[in-house]
């Protein structure tokens, strides 16, 4: 079972990011947008998500950066493909991970949910370990913010439509809600 103290996640590396303010009073956290990234796109080596959350990356390490030079993001979390869980932002403080969004009529996702970034791209398979732990994150966020429910658990590109396509074809929300499901019953 995964903890959470003060907003951390006592099972992951800390690393903070800079990228995150306070959400606006009397926001109740109650949705879970789950992303994929991967830095640049389709490798997994290297330290550079870390970099980027924490606005140290070098932007002429890769021509793909430049695409993405300046920016200044976050996500509470990240689920390396290993199954390492990494935070960056305090759950209670709102991440910068969704961007212009929109989920049930509400705009501004960032305001009422948690970001968690697993480590792929849109077209890329995750790896058992990723959905371990993922499914863990999950339940602890569950127990800890009752008024997340499972359909308010979604992608980015459910808040995103036509924006963003993450966490792409790749991930199994069948496989996921289905091992979910035992925490519900």
């Amino acid at each position: 079972m995964y903890h959470i103290t003060d907003g951390w996640f006592e099972q992951a590396r800390h690393i903070r990011s800079p990228n995150f303010n306070q959400r606006p009073d009397n926001s109740d956290i109650n949705a879970i947008i789950i992303h994929s990234i991967s830095m640049p796109p389709g490798c997994y080596d290297g330290d550079d998500i870390n970099q980027f959350f924490a606005n140290q990356l070098d932007w002429n390490k890769d021509l793909f950066y430049d695409t993405i030079r300046g920016m200044k993001v976050s996500s509470h979390l990240l689920i390396r493909r290993n199954g390492e869980l990494v935070q960056y932002v305090d759950l209670f403080n709102r991440a910068w991970h969704a961007g212009a969004s929109c989920l049930d009529g509400k705009q501004d996702c960032n305001d009422f949910s948690i970001g968690i970034e697993l480590e792929g791209t849109d077209c890329s398979l995750f790896e058992a370990e990723q959905y371990e732990t993922l499914n863990k994150v999950v339940k602890a966020l569950l127990n800890n913010f009752p008024h997340v429910s499972l359909d308010r658990i979604v992608g980015h590109s459910t808040i995103a439509p036509g924006r963003k396509t993450d966490p792409g074809t790749g991930f199994d929300w069948q496989d996921f809600f289905a091992q979910l499901d035992s925490y519900q019953t």
